[in-house]
């Protein structure tokens, strides 16, 4: 029995890696406006720059790098292609395709642990990998994936969900570890499940929150059938740990900035739905109260009915009622799927052990053969390589960005947008994928610039943003996407740079010095308010007037590395020093060795340095943030803790994975 399930699991992982193999081969996707660009570009920057940049100067105007991304997928892509020496492109496929796999053997081990049934985690762990069984729930989703290709595949390749999908793969191995946890004073199942936790959070907030519905209701399920008060104790002791392993970058300004960044993107929840799925897990927990007591048999079965009900209220709550509960439902269709997968596995397994039941227990996988059949005939279908990538549009746009441009910030759009710091070092008004936005000014601008139709106030935003060139493209141009709406507005505004005579042009921004450095009047800054929405063309007109003063000298603006920049200017009685990058509180300025004074710019959240009369050369240096060296420290104490635990429970390590040897 032992042995089976170790073969078990070598076995899935081998059938899994030849069902996506080609994953493990490419380098470029020939899918070019998926996001997963955005990942690669922020591993290529990383891998240039380990071990860890304080700051991201080429995104956003500026903003922390921590904010980007959580650090798992883009640090494991960064060292893959650091070490292995393969292109970012590579190391992010070879990345995500791994940790699909192990997704796969993960279910089997924590459907093996939780159910205790051998077959019912081949059933799960095979329904996993081939199956997606809300597709028949939701038909504008099965209508999307051609071929029945699942769900958790069909994002992870059409839509660049690598850092999701890794996440999902990890939390079925972390939610094995805490059954075994959770059950007993288990030291060496309570470190792994922390570890795994955290883990999955360092992945993706998706995954993290599929983790916070998932967990509560494992912690339930156990706790319900044996009613020991402990359980919540180790419940709380494996939460704790998992955050103390991410305190170093999961900080409170970072869980703060992501969730302004999400208020931008996700529809506002509504309470109704609220009421009624707490309504529902309410009556969850008053059923399972009685029937579960005292026949641990059930917990499984309390665990996978709990997962089913809130998923199912949550994402076709949205679909087939309109609910909106919080963040974005569809996002957790291939949570939901694994929940259902689980429920059928687990439906199969009840009947077979029924002999006048048993008949279903064959037709079920029978019927389910049939769209798991329509795939692995297609299995290798979502992996069309790309090839002679020095002619594709969006390399050739960022290359000639890169040799006519390369000191210059630039606002891009689209895939263009999505691709712009894949292969070059190139500073931007935007970013990757609009994650980390540390400056509020930046989406209402954006928006303006894309949407509005008017050129003079999208020009006045630019030069306000310190951006020296904007590319766009019109409904002729290979772009997928075509932000602008009115693309031929900036036509006789502004002078045109490059046009590849396919629909794509790039504009020259007026400015009067190429940096993003300015001398300002001191006073006259102090006198401009806040923009009164993005159409202000007045107050454009005087910011810009301020910033955009041809009587004041140059600035010389320097970067030696993402956290740190030298400013030379010579500066006048009643003038101060403009850097057209975001205000953060952990930039320091020195002179000489002396600090001077930097302030937030109220206008467009730039910094602002007050230096006395005369020549200057500053030196600007990002310099680590207390709560990042707080959340250090208390990373530090967390892994000691779990190193004890490991030491503590190694004599326990046979029987803790028994299930697999």
């Amino acid at each position: 029995m032992k042995r089976a399930a170790w073969s078990d699991s070598v076995l899935l992982f081998l059938l899994t890696t030849v069902l996506i193999w080609p994953l493990f081969r490419l380098k470029y996707l020939d899918n070019w406006p998926s996001i997963e660009s955005t990942f690669i570009a922020d591993a290529r920057m990383l891998a240039d720059r380990l071990p860890h940049p304080g700051w991201q100067p080429l995104w956003y105007c500026g903003t922390r790098f921590d904010y980007v991304y959580p650090p798992a997928l883009r640090y494991g892509t960064a060292l893959i292609s650091k070490f292995a020496h393969v292109l970012p492109a590579r190391a992010y496929h070879l990345y995500t395709a791994f940790l699909y796999v192990f997704g796969i053997v993960a279910v089997y081990w924590m459907v093996r642990i939780g159910s205790g049934s051998r077959g019912n985690a081949w059933l799960a762990s095979a329904g996993a990998a081939l199956l997606s069984p809300s597709f028949l729930l939701l038909p504008i989703i099965r209508n999307d994936s051609p071929f029945w290709i699942p769900q958790r595949l069909h994002v992870l390749m059409a839509y660049g969900e690598g850092p999701h999908i890794s996440a999902l793969s990890v939390l079925p191995a972390a939610l094995a570890l805490s059954f075994l946890a959770l059950r007993s004073s288990n030291p060496l199942a309570l470190a792994g499940a922390s570890i795994l936790c955290a883990f999955t959070v360092a992945n993706n907030f998706y995954g993290a929150t599929a983790l916070a519905i998932f967990a509560p209701i494992l912690t339930w399920s156990v706790w319900v059938v044996r009613r020991d008060r402990f359980v919540w104790i180790r419940a709380a002791g494996i939460a704790a740990l998992a955050y103390a392993v991410s305190a170093f970058w999961l900080t409170p300004s970072y869980l703060r900035v992501t969730a302004e960044n999400l208020r931008l993107v996700a529809t506002p929840g509504q309470a109704s739905p609220r009421l009624i799925l707490l309504a529902a897990m309410i009556l969850f927990g008053v059923a399972t109260w009685r029937w579960g007591r005292g026949k641990p048999q059930r917990e499984w079965t309390i665990f996978v009915c709990g997962v089913v009900l809130f998923l199912s209220v949550y994402v076709l709550g949205l679909f087939y009622f309109g609910f909106h509960i919080v963040g974005e439902a569809p996002r957790l269709i291939p949570e939901l799927d694994l929940a259902l997968v689980l429920a059928i596995a687990a439906l199969v397994n009840f009947f077979w052990r029924r002999p006048k039941l048993r008949a279903l227990a064959i037709v079920i996988p029978i019927l389910a053969a049939y769209p798991a059949l329509s795939y692995v005939r297609h299995a290798y279908f979502p992996f069309p390589k790309a090839t002679h990538i020095e002619n594709q549009y969006e390399f050739l746009v960022t290359e000639w960005v890169h040799e006519h441009l390369p000191d210059q910030r630039v606002l891009p759009s689209g895939t263009v947008r999505f691709w712009f710091d894949a292969w070059f070092d190139l500073a931007e008004q935007g970013g990757g994928s609009d994650q980390g936005m540390l400056n509020p000014v930046l989406p209402g601008a954006t928006y303006q610039i894309s949407a509005g139709d008017r050129g003079d106030i999208a020009i006045l935003w630019m030069q306000a943003l310190g951006t020296g060139a904007v590319i766009v493209p019109d409904q002729t141009s290979p772009e997928h996407y075509h932000d602008y709406q009115k693309p031929y507005k900036f036509r006789g505004l502004a002078p045109v740079l490059y046009d590849d005579a396919h629909g794509t042009v790039i504009y020259r921004i007026p400015r009067i010095y190429p940096s993003i450095g300015r001398v300002v009047n001191t006073s006259q800054m102090a006198a401009l308010a806040p923009m009164n929405g993005a159409d202000d063309f007045p107050g454009l007109t005087r910011y810009v007037a301020a910033v955009e003063d041809p009587q004041q000298g140059p600035t010389q603006v320097t970067w030696k590395n993402f956290d740190q920049v030298e400013l030379q200017a010579r500066v006048s009685q009643g003038q101060s020093i403009l850097l057209q990058e975001t205000y953060d509180p952990a930039w320091r300025a020195y002179e000489a060795g002396r600090p001077v004074p930097i302030r937030m710019e109220p206008v467009m959240h730039f910094m602002l340095l007050d230096a006395p009369e005369g020549d200057h050369r500053i030196e600007l240096r990002f310099e680590t943030p207390a709560e990042n060296w707080i959340g250090r420290l208390i990373s530090i104490l967390g892994l000691a803790l779990i190193l004890a635990l490991i030491w503590r429970g190694r004599h326990r390590a046979l029987s803790t994975f028994s299930f697999l040897l």
